[in-house]
């Protein structure tokens, strides 16, 4: 198989493991292919920031820009079928109910939403909600595509630095949990070089908030858990992904 064709049946790959969107029926779990995706992971995100700019500009065209942004939110959330806001849900519940490693990893797995998660993930929406409103004047298309690229690509640098806590023959992220080579890292960034282009740059100051929530939570869960799960990294990303709306929010009204 060619280098060309392998990179290919790899983003279809990541494609078909962080989101819904339809891929080539042959496309697969092949674990080869799972433990090289993560590079793509971010230009995942850029795609489903495309999917939210996208729906938010067709529905302004006929709505008020409040239903505008409700249409843009579900149309991320529907493109991904909740794929990181239900690990975030997980974490609340875990780490919000349970005081042993055991008991958080127990609970995390457990497919039921809790207190917890109820209360955390309508509090995560809520405020995203809120400041992409007050967010109207900046320049919004870009700050999604930036937003949901790099809120993407932080998970990434959890997996290259922090070891995987959760039970590597059960979950369904063993396979992907794997280091990248140098040239994949380098990959994984060179996605923020598109939406950063569009935005001034002042905005990508928001990378810097985002990192240091980033490496904080990381080492919340290395000490409860010893690392890292799925349900994890996808709570940073939603975490993330507010962080730089609300530091875009800072920027804008300066």
């Amino acid at each position: 198989m060619s280098r060309l064709r392998r990179e290919v049946r790899v983003f279809f790959t990541a494609v078909m493991f962080l989101t819904r969107l339809p891929v080539p029926r042959w496309t697969d779990h092949r674990p080869e292919y799972l433990r090289q995706a993560p590079r793509y992971f971010p230009w995942v995100g850029l795609i489903v920031g495309l999917i939210a700019a996208g729906v938010y500009e067709a529905a302004r065209l006929v709505f008020p820009v409040n239903i505008a942004l409700v249409a843009s939110m579900v149309s991320s959330i529907l493109a991904t079928g909740a794929f990181h806001e239900d690990g975030f849900a997980d974490v609340c519940d875990g780490f919000g109910g349970g005081w042993t490693k055991e008991k958080i990893l127990a609970i995390m797995k457990d497919s039921r939403l809790g207190t917890f998660g109820v209360i955390g993930l309508g509090a995560m929406l809520g405020l995203k909600f809120l400041t992409l409103q007050a967010l109207t004047g900046a320049p919004l298309v870009a700050l999604l595509l930036f937003a949901h690229a790099a809120s993407r690509l932080f998970p990434v640098a959890i997996m290259q630095t922090y070891p995987y806590a959760g039970d590597t023959e059960a979950s369904k992220s063993r396979d992907v949990t794997g280091r990248l080579q140098p040239v994949g890292i380098l990959l994984a960034l060179g996605v923020l070089v598109v939406p950063a282009l569009m935005l001034p740059p002042a905005y990508l100051l928001t990378l810097v908030p985002a990192a240091l929530v980033t490496f904080g939570l990381a080492r919340y869960f290395a000490r409860w858990i010893g690392g890292y799960t799925g349900d994890c990294l996808g709570a940073i990303q939603q975490v993330t992904e507010l962080t730089i709306y609300l530091g875009a929010y800072i920027i804008a009204s300066q």
